[in-house]
């Protein structure tokens, strides 16, 4: 059952999930559990205005006929995926906001406020991620692992009985935002794919530079890391109580825009959700070579495309718009590209403002059909 939450009273829930320990966080090597995840969300959600309701929206044990559980175990646990949804004006268009690889819905908490007062704001926590369930990883090939993410996330569509949705993927979660799209493009009226991962391939785009660096002894000791799934959850979890001061230099150190209370209640969800049963986060090697080049690249399924499509980039993203500009060449829907100025790979933290004009700009003919201008917003750049 959803719980009705009142960010701005600061409301918080009980949490049905088992502990992991009955230990006292202080007496455990990794000071986290399931519940702690959940009240660190609420803990950061409180910064938001808008009310909104958290649920775990039930996915089954495994969609339908797949050769793929999100559990072997003969138990056929059920899985959930940990949902928020804010309120909206009626008759809002519904957007769907899938996170990035390390994250989870948490970290568009500086966008909801803006985007609710449009939209029927949905953030969900991926399968293996946030709050979300977090099943024994058991996928062992690129076709398997996208079927991990794209059939959870469509049992989950089915779960909350929505036939059409926005859907926007920041990062790896444009990827599977993307693939979403491609097997599903009946549910998906526009995408909005943000520093999308996933468009280049090795092959085509291996620099000069990082075959050099393959060849040293440092590249060959990362290559192997990546091959035996070395994540850097790993690094985390392994530091234990040091684990939490880590994480607080690193937020600090790169969204240093945050207010002090944000930066340490971001710190603080940052840490817990990574800090957790590995689950999700394994899938790495199986999408990505090493130097995060797709394995099964976006750039060749452009000819299939059937959705209407954004792409929005910061001027530092190290992601590279120009796969997006090669893929537009040989997709038959309408694609823009917009970059947004003094921003990053974290566009939607690092300048929330532009980046919710081009989210809007995105949404257009959802939000004012009547509209005839095409305008780009002001300081917002089309490649």
């Amino acid at each position: 059952m959803a719980e009705q939450i009142n960010s701005a009273a600061g409301n918080t829930t009980g949490s049905g999930a088992k502990r992991w320990s009955f230990w006292p966080s202080i007496l455990r090597w990794i000071p986290t559990s399931t519940d702690r995840i959940i009240a660190s969300e609420k803990r950061l959600l409180s910064l938001v205005r808008t009310p909104y309701t958290q649920e775990q929206v039930n996915i089954g044990t495994g969609p339908p006929g797949s050769k793929v559980r999100w559990f072997r175990s003969v138990s056929n646990e059920p899985r959930s995926i940990n949902t928020v949804t804010f309120d909206s004006k009626e008759g809002s268009p519904t957007l769907v906001m899938v996170h990035g690889y390390g994250a989870s819905q948490g970290f568009f908490f500086l966008n909801f406020d803006a985007l609710a007062k449009h939209f029927k704001v949905i953030a969900i926590d991926q399968l293996g991620w946030g709050g979300s369930s977090r099943p024994d990883f058991t996928c062992r090939s690129t076709e398997e692992t996208e079927d991990w993410f794209i059939d959870s996330l469509e049992e989950w569509r089915k779960a909350k009985n929505l036939s059409s949705f926005i859907l926007l993927g920041h990062s790896f979660g444009g990827y599977v935002a993307a693939k979403y799209a491609l097997k599903h493009p009946e549910h998906v009226q526009q995408l909005i794919l943000v520093g999308p991962a996933g468009f280049s391939s090795e092959t085509e785009h291996m620099s000069e530079r990082m075959t050099q660096f393959r060849a040293t002894w440092k590249g060959a000791v990362l290559n192997q890391l990546w091959e035996s799934n070395f994540t850097p959850m790993k690094l985390i979890r392994g530091l234990g109580p040091w684990g939490p001061n880590l994480v607080r230099r690193y937020t600090n150190a790169r969204f240093t825009d945050l207010t002090e209370e944000s930066s340490g209640l971001l710190s603080d969800y940052i840490y817990h959700t990574l800090a957790a049963k590995p689950s999700g986060e394994l899938c790495l090697k199986y999408i990505f070579s090493f130097g995060a080049f797709a394995k099964s690249p976006l750039l060749y399924r452009a000819p299939d495309w059937k959705v209407p499509t954004a792409f929005i980039y910061g001027h530092q993203d190290w992601m590279n718009y120009r796969g997006a500009q090669q893929a537009r060449k040989n997709m038959k829907v309408p694609c823009e590209i917009i970059r947004v100025p003094q921003a990053g790979h974290f566009v939607f933290m690092d300048n929330t403002s532009a980046f919710h004009s081009a989210v809007l700009y995105a949404c257009r003919r959802f939000i004012s059909p009547q509209k005839d201008s095409d305008s780009l917003p002001e300081g917002l750049e089309s490649v």
